[in-house]
């Protein structure tokens, strides 16, 4: 098949490697050229996601953050013959999926929401790898729940990137419980290294702080996009976060030792309910 990929970050980069290695034509795009001219040279690519290749693809990702995703497929979207699968591959899918959907439907071609669940804090295209998706999950947004044929045709056109599972969901429910399970958890580790202490932990830490830590360092300017597109069921989260860190700072201030196993003891059992 043909693959024209937009972005070749961390994400953009895998789908290009993992691609070339079950030997389909890549073509890729990047806004920094230097990147581009990189990705060439290492073979991850067979050449530059033009007008003419454009009209080849038989599936176009979108790794890039949700703003540009959208302003390019308008710009491409004449482009793209009819039977092409579009799928984007942001951390928000209401705000993508509300502009996307209806450019699909006028020039005809498919587009599908997409979310792959595999990355690194480590980002770029020189952290990309074939394997990135190898038994990952990826969320799936598409534009109708009930076409068997539809879901055939995008699950063959995913084989080569090796994912294991596919979920589907709405755009709505993806991205309220991405507030949750990423979002959040970003935020969080975020926060939680501008603690003074942070500076003098050498020594003092093990596991527990590099879990906590592992994605305090991230893209502001990618982050910050997602967060705000996805603010309403973020701050949901927070508020929820808010009033239970609360809890455990009462029971230290009270010195109710009591109050505060119960509070660890319930975190404990829900983590334990979860995981089983």
């Amino acid at each position: 098949m043909t693959v024209g990929i937009v972005g070749l970050g961390l994400i953009g980069g895998s789908f290009a490697k993992a691609y070339k290695l079950e030997k389909h034509n890549v073509y890729g795009f990047d806004s920094d050229e230097s990147i581009l001219s990189f990705a060439q040279v290492s073979g991850a690519i067979d050449g530059v996601l033009s007008d003419n290749s454009i009209a080849e693809c038989d599936v176009i990702f979108l790794a890039v953050n949700p703003a540009d995703a959208v302003a390019y497929l308008e710009s491409i979207a004449p482009k793209i013959k009819k039977d092409t699968v579009v799928i984007d591959c942001c951390g928000v899918k209401r705000f993508v999926c509300s502009h996307c959907f209806p450019l699909a439907q006028k020039y005809g071609f498919i587009f599908v929401g997409g979310h792959p669940m595999a990355g690194s804090h480590k980002g770029g295209f020189k952290n990309s790898r074939d394997n990135l998706y190898r038994g990952a999950s990826i969320i799936l947004v598409p534009p109708v729940y009930d076409d068997p044929v539809l879901f055939g045709k995008i699950e063959e056109l995913l084989k080569p990137a090796g994912f294991g599972h596919l979920t589907v969901s709405t755009a709505e429910k993806h991205d309220e419980m991405i507030a949750f399970s990423s979002q959040m958890a970003h935020v969080v580790s975020n926060a939680f290294i501008k603690s003074p202490a942070a500076r003098e932990h050498k020594g003092f830490s093990a596991g527990s702080y590099k879990d906590l830590t592992r994605v305090a360092q991230l893209n502001a300017d990618m982050w910050a996009q997602l967060c705000m597109e996805n603010g309403d069921y973020l701050i949901n989260e927070l508020d929820v976060f808010i009033k239970e860190i609360t809890r455990y700072k009462d029971a230290l201030a009270e010195k109710n030792e009591n109050k505060l196993k119960d509070l660890l003891e319930e975190g404990s059992r829900i983590k334990g309910e979860l995981d089983n």
